[in-house]
């Protein structure tokens, strides 16, 4: 494969970076936009291309070598990239869902002054998620890593002159920083481990250790820790919700469809090591289901249209690691690809009603909205279906296997997946009831304004509800009569996992009876949930009560997020101030008692000894008597 249509790749994004960030408030305005989206999209054709060629050449995974980059020791790293089928699927979704995320933020991003910055940090952002997900090695893949973490730093302290969303962004870098400092660590044991850092020279040496090997448990818990800061997982998830800060586009691309998952990408791209360390499996799906649970419960009661959305990106990630838990990972990546569509989607339709609700957020001051926006609610209706995993939409088949395989594994899992499904369910109709049904509860001069959003903002909501439509049929199981075309494209991913632990791959697989009887519970569930929304938003007209309203203790407690913003804030944020603050006050302390006191000691002497220059001649004379008396004295009596 060329390694001149592979540069092509990250590069034209970095250019379209380059083009509008030097040139910005010189490139025309109309001209930025295109720029930005042609970077996008042309980035997008180069990876068809690279896909087609992958395919006619047997789909064999390849390593393209650029140049040598660092070499200390016996530590060879290149910095080349790998072309398989995990990163040619990582491709397709970053590009594709990213240009029409780029061509949606023209019309939405059109009257901003930062017009040209937005989308210059855009391709910027693509740049370094393109690094993460083509790199042939886990320092290539943590440069992608950081890099996305800065755009997303930078994209959602993008309105800088509101503190809150400056404290949004810079809480997002932090925890980030957090989980990456647990995912070095793992890179740094793995050098030490294996002597290298290249994806195939570490699962080769990998396949000759045994299952359950403690260095190899500690390698995958620490690159799961930094998989928890990136994907937003307990304890790590709640700098998510505060990302929607940043404009919708942002929340769409990075805190939905692409960055997020970086964590999962990265595991299925350890699975080598993962399927090794059946404790830290373990781990990885307590933590999703506890996330699931968490983030759908909060999620009941948010009434910010985009907060609900950032709750269920959150709980969503959980059912990917989930999966990733019992070793599903091709559901895994199949509910990433899924949720991209959907996710993006219902972004994008929230932008479309906050644009013409004049930059309203809360869904209590919104309703009757279908009839004002056509295209935005019949494509949000579609997200909404798939999202509850109701057939034959795309979420119904990828959260369906990821639920069949938690059944296999754990019965209790199962139970308590099917529970954050049933809430999801709920949420996303009630967000949908509450902002396009019933009576419009805006200000007149809100119902005034109100507007179908422009092409360029609608044109990729009917492609993405499209995609959220019928993506699913990639990956129909057999059951249903399909060949799960996705699971047979990703299969030789694994033969390395295979050759390690063929037990695990071994398990026994449910019976038809079984997985029909697992899909009516879950798309049942779906429905119930749905069918409460609309009784209780529609049918009776309920308002969720305002914030002064008085609520019970655990409606309360949902209602303020469980207090963990709170309590991360008493244990640890208002501790490390107060100790930064001791610490400055004493340095502060003894800095001025040195640098102040030597120059107030200075000053005092020299004014001490400036007396001594009288300006008289005699008191000169008889000072120089006295010093070489003084020296006489010293050399022949004292020595």
């Amino acid at each position: 494969m060329s390694a001149s249509l592979l540069i092509l790749i990250p590069l034209l994004p970095l250019i379209g970076f380059l083009i509008n960030g030097i040139g910005f408030r010189r490139v025309p305005k109309g001209a930025v936009g295109v720029i930005g989206s042609l970077a996008a999209l042309g980035s997008f054709a180069v990876s068809v291309a690279v896909l087609s060629a992958f395919k006619a050449a047997g789909s064999q995974p390849q390593v393209v070598s650029l140049f040598d980059w660092i070499t200390v020791g016996n530590l060879n790293i290149p910095f080349s990239f790998q072309i398989d089928q995990l990163s040619l699927l990582m491709l397709m979704i970053v590009t594709g869902v990213g240009s029409l995320i780029h061509i949606y933020s023209i019309g939405y991003m059109k009257h901003d002054e930062g017009f040209g910055k937005f989308f210059a940090f855009l391709n910027l952002f693509l740049f370094f998620m393109l690094l993460l997900v083509m790199g042939s090695n886990y320092v290539i893949m943590f440069i992608g890593w950081e890099g996305v973490g800065l755009c997303s730093y930078l994209l959602i302290g993008f309105w800088n002159t509101n503190t809150n969303y400056n404290n949004a962004a810079r809480k997002a870098f932090i925890m980030n920083r957090i989980g990456d400092l647990g995912f070095l660590l793992g890179i740094f044991t793995i050098i030490a481990t294996f002597g290298s850092v290249e994806y195939t020279d570490v699962f080769r040496q990998a396949a000759g250790l045994s299952v359950g090997d403690p260095v190899v448990v500690t390698i995958t818990l620490l690159l799961f820790v930094g998989a928890m800061g990136k994907s937003a997982q307990i304890p790590l998830f709640t700098w998510l919700p505060d990302a929607m800060a940043g404009p919708t586009p942002v929340s769409a691309l990075i805190h939905a469809a692409t960055m997020v998952t970086a964590g999962i990408y990265m595991v299925i791209r350890s699975n080598v090591l993962y399927s090794l360390a059946p404790f830290t499996l373990e781990v990885v799906a307590i933590v999703g289901i506890a996330t699931v649970l968490l983030a759908a419960s909060i999620g009941l009661l948010q009434n910010d249209i985009k907060k609900v959305l950032a709750y269920s990106t959150v709980s969503q990630l959980g059912y990917m690691f989930v999966a990733l838990g019992v070793m599903a990972y091709s559901a895994s990546m199949f509910h990433v690809i899924t949720h991209a569509f959907f996710k993006a989607l219902l972004f994008l339709g929230a932008g479309s009603v906050i644009h013409a609700m004049s930059d309203e957020q809360d869904i209590r001051s919104m309703g009757g909205l279908r009839k004002k926006l056509p295209i935005t609610f019949l494509t949000f209706l579609i997200g909404t279906i798939a999202i509850a995993g109701i057939p034959p939409f795309a979420g119904f088949f990828s959260k369906d296997e990821i639920l069949a395989h938690a059944y296999e594994h754990n019965k209790l899992l199962w139970a308590l997946g099917v529970l954050g499904s049933l809430m999801t369910s709920f949420y996303m109709f009630r967000l949908l009831f509450l902002t396009f049904f019933g009576q419009f509860r805006g200000t007149h001069e809100q119902e005034h304004h109100l507007h179908e959003s422009p092409a360029s903002m609608t044109i990729p909501l009917v492609i993405l509800a499209i995609f959220s439509a019928v993506g699913g049929f990639m990956g129909v199981p057999e059951v249903l009569g399909g060949t799960h075309q996705l699971a047979e494209f990703m299969s030789p991913l694994y033969d390395g996992a295979r050759q390690v632990n063929p037990e695990a791959f071994a398990a026994t697989t449910l019976s038809h009876s079984e997985e029909f009887m697992l899909m009516g519970i879950s798309v049942a569930a779906a429905l119930i949930a749905a069918i409460a929304a609309y009784v209780m938003y529609v049918s009776r007209s309920s308002v969720p009560a305002p914030d002064t309203a008085e609520r019970s203790s655990l409606e309360r407690l949902v209602y303020n997020k469980y207090y963990i913003d709170e309590l991360y804030s008493g244990v640890f944020v208002k501790p490390i101030s107060a100790l930064s603050n001791l610490l400055y006050s004493f340095g502060e302390f003894f800095i001025d008692l040195i640098v102040l006191g030597t120059g107030r000691l200075v000053k005092a002497l020299s004014g001490q000894l400036r007396k001594m220059q009288t300006g008289s001649v005699g008191y000169y004379i008889f000072a120089m008597v006295v010093g070489i008396v003084a020296i006489l004295f010293w050399n022949l009596l004292i020595r």
